[in-house]
């Protein structure tokens, strides 16, 4: 049924558009503005918040919403596309009663941003933007840093107006990941996929530019932006701020934090791993839930390593490579998990076993001279393998030692006559 519904609303869509015809003079009194909407904390996608371009003209009937924030949820192999960079969004056409319908339901805050363009340069936009939501032109390739529904309302102002548009310089040193943090910091299991997904690339210092990925910044910026024409004639870009929406607590919360975060979690496992360990060592006969706990832990490693492998080395999307996370979720370990119950493999688990748990030491004892932000709860889940992995080398070389033991003292006992 989701299928179908998104189907029609895309349909729904290019009508819309055309009805909306190109050729269609704006007058002096016509508005150009940026709509900038508040996060929304329904879905991961939305906690970044929106940008959309309103064109109004009431002397033509013309008020339409261009949005670049649409795409299909249901096309085959989504997730799989998303991950590999290969999403296409879609320019959208809406009326503006919509598209205020739609954030206020959801109860987020909506921002217009009024821009100080000529009757030519509102023309220029409006025209280029009717050309650019045509079935054949509407598609693009989404990029979540470089290419979103963020930068492509300012591409196209930036490209359409008869000048230069200067932004002022950014007063904080912040990375691609700061921005991300500053947008998940309520929810914790979200903030912590995106720090195990990105790379070093987003520790990087960016400038004012680049962080217009994010609408807000996008907005700020724009507040204090400067059109300049023909270096002689300058003004403000935005003749006029107003919220248009206040943001509603009661239907746009983040809800209850829950008590397991990421680093709770990863403490209890660990907590958990030590136990079974210790029960291990103290021979316990544990030998089997052991076994079935290796194969679980590794496994689930090995999992989100075909993640972090599939973003680092097939992916279109930027700053997915390096990531030093995989050192710690590495794609060894899912094999190491079918190889537990081979018999004939326990030379091989034994030695995958060794050089795991060196490469987890280094990587903690290095940990603050490794060029990436990596999540704290890190700690944890790589010590959780580093000790279940120290644990049955243990084992190995002590149940190695007793059997030498038992060998030396049978012969010695076949010497004496016994």
């Amino acid at each position: 049924m989701k299928k179908y519904i998104i189907k029609i609303v895309l349909l729904f869509l290019i009508l819309f558009t055309q009805t909306i015809n190109a050729q269609v003079q704006l007058h002096d009194s016509a508005r150009v503005s940026l709509l900038t909407a508040s996060q929304w904390h329904g879905a991961v996608y939305a906690l970044f918040g929106h940008t959309a371009i309103r064109v109004q003209d009431d002397s033509v009937g013309v008020d339409a919403v261009y949005n670049y924030g649409y795409f299909d949820s249901s096309q085959p192999n989504f997730m799989y596309n998303f991950v590999r960079g290969k999403t296409d969004y879609v320019l959208g056409v809406t009326t503006f009663n919509d598209f205020m319908y739609e954030y206020e339901y959801k109860g987020q805050s909506v921002t217009e941003q009024i821009l100080n363009l000529t009757t030519s340069e509102k023309q220029q936009l409006f025209n280029a933007l009717y050309i650019n939501s045509l079935p054949e032109n509407m598609r693009y390739r989404y990029n979540y840093l470089y290419d979103n529904c963020a930068t492509r309302p300012r591409d196209m102002i930036e490209e359409y107006v008869n000048g230069t548009i200067i932004y002022p310089p950014t007063s904080q040193k912040q990375t691609f990941r700061d921005l991300l943090h500053e947008c998940t910091v309520e929810h914790k299991w979200t903030e912590f996929g995106i720090d195990l997904m990105v790379g070093s690339y987003s520790d990087r210092v960016i400038d004012v530019r680049e962080k217009m990925f994010i609408p807000d910044y996008l907005m700020e910026s724009f507040d204090g932006a400067t059109m300049v024409v023909n270096d002689t004639l300058s003004y403000p870009l935005v003749m006029k701020s107003e919220m248009i929406l206040e943001f509603d607590n009661e239907r746009n919360s983040a809800g209850e934090q829950t008590l397991f975060t990421p680093f709770v979690t990863a403490f209890a496992l660990l907590l958990i791993t030590i136990i079974i360990s210790l029960l291990q060592i103290a021979n316990l006969n544990i030998v089997r839930l052991a076994k079935i706990y290796d194969t679980l832990l590794f496994a689930t490693a090995g999992i989100g390593s075909l993640v972090l492998f599939t973003l680092m080395f097939f992916s279109e999307h930027p700053a997915t490579n390096p990531n030093w996370n995989f050192v710690w979720l590495n794609t060894f370990a899912l094999v190491a998990a079918v190889l537990f119950w081979v018999k004939s493999a326990k030379k091989i688990v034994y030695f995958y076993h060794f050089i795991n748990f060196a490469v987890i030491t280094l990587f903690i004892l290095l940990w603050w001279l490794i060029p990436q932000q990596l999540p704290i709860a890190t700690i944890p889940f790589s010590l959780s393998l580093l000790v279940r992995s120290g644990t049955n080398i243990y084992m190995k070389r002590n149940k190695k030692l007793k059997n030498s033991r038992f060998r030396s003292s049978k012969y010695m006992k076949a010497g004496w006559g016994q």
